[in-house]
């Protein structure tokens, strides 16, 4: 099997792309290694990739269709595609609303455009995001749950993707399956997410931001689940489910299925540190919401999705992996 992932340099993407190359697959691995966060990051992530066998790697934009579009005439034998590259960061889409336009909604059109070229297709999985819930105070979100509401535009711009996704399998019969990620953490992390933030700013005895004065909650997902969950769904693409619904597109939640309060989220850090934060307790960010708890049974019936790592494992790890990474004692 010879499978495209987006975005290979990216934390979910690296990790997708290791675990198929690992059991296996060919992997050819598409990203621009932007500088939304520093490349050196991204680098080290592509050198691990790049000493696996049958991986191989392209620097390529999304939005240059013509470059998409020969990649994929130049590997007749890819079978399905995982598409991971976005711009992410809800706070960063108030500041660059266009790059969200162009890398989400523009590369997700480009590579749908790509994927009813290749002969022999058998998926298309998407990232999608738990932004998309937005206002919904019900929780915990339910993929059967309206997604009208958007606070940011990231959340927007997931949301379009999704629709554009149905209308592709409905016009083309692409089988396409959207993953809706809640709060992924994990080694070779973002350097823009909490577990990131938290644990430079303690080990540099710096104040951490606390918004909403902690009363927050996250369904923080280690990696190795968020992955997990994605190869199964792309190992098992939607079909028809009758005469009447003709559209081979389905969504899944893909979280830990327990909400963690953001002060606890810090505890845990605290314990792994050997070190108390100091807490800067702000207001609440524009675009943000005060909690994500994601159901996942659909997921777990169809999938058999079952996270299993815990916070206080997954921490562990992290925090092993940065101090190592920055070369920390």
């Amino acid at each position: 099997m010879s499978i495209l992932v987006t975005g290979v340099a990216g934390f979910i993407g690296f990790h997708t792309a290791k675990a198929l190359a690992q059991r296996g697959d060919r992997v050819v691995g598409v990203d621009n290694v932007n500088d939304y966060y520093d490349p050196r990051l991204k680098e080290a992530r592509l050198a691990e990739l790049r000493a696996l066998p049958g991986f191989a790697f392209v620097r390529l934009d999304l939005t240059d269709r013509d470059g998409v579009l020969a990649l994929v005439a130049a590997n007749k034998d890819l079978t399905g595609i995982i598409h991971l590259a976005a711009q992410a960061g809800v706070r960063h889409s108030l500041e660059n609303p266009y790059s969200y336009v162009d890398s989400n909604i523009m590369g997700t059109v480009v590579i749908l455009e790509a994927a009813r070229r290749i002969d022999r297709l058998s998926a298309v999985t998407y990232a999608s995001s738990s932004s998309v819930y937005g206002a919904n105070r019900k929780q915990p979100s339910s993929v059967d749950d309206p997604v009208n509401k958007p606070v940011s535009l990231y959340a927007a711009s997931k949301r379009s993707c999704e629709l554009i996704a149905h209308s592709y399998s409905h016009l083309y019969g692409l089988p396409a399956t959207g993953l809706r990620y809640f709060t992924a953490y994990g080694p070779w992390g973002r350097p823009d997410m909490a577990a990131w933030l938290f644990t430079q700013a303690i080990l540099g005895d710096q104040p951490i931001k606390v918004f909403n004065e902690g009363r927050m909650a996250r369904d923080f997902t280690y990696i190795d689940d968020i992955v997990a969950g994605t190869i199964a769904a792309h190992d098992h693409p939607p079909a028809p489910v009758d005469a009447e619904d003709e559209v081979a597109h389905r969504i899944y939640n893909l979280g830990n299925q327990k909400s963690e309060p953001l002060l606890d989220f810090i505890a845990v850090i605290e314990r792994a540190l050997g070190r108390t934060a100091k807490k800067e307790l702000l207001p609440m960010q524009p675009g943000d919401v005060a909690e994500s708890f994601a159901d996942i049974e659909t997921a777990r019936r169809d999938l058999g999705f079952d996270p299993k790592t815990s916070i206080e494992e997954g921490i562990a790890r992290f925090v092993a992996w940065y101090k190592h990474y920055h070369k920390i004692n």
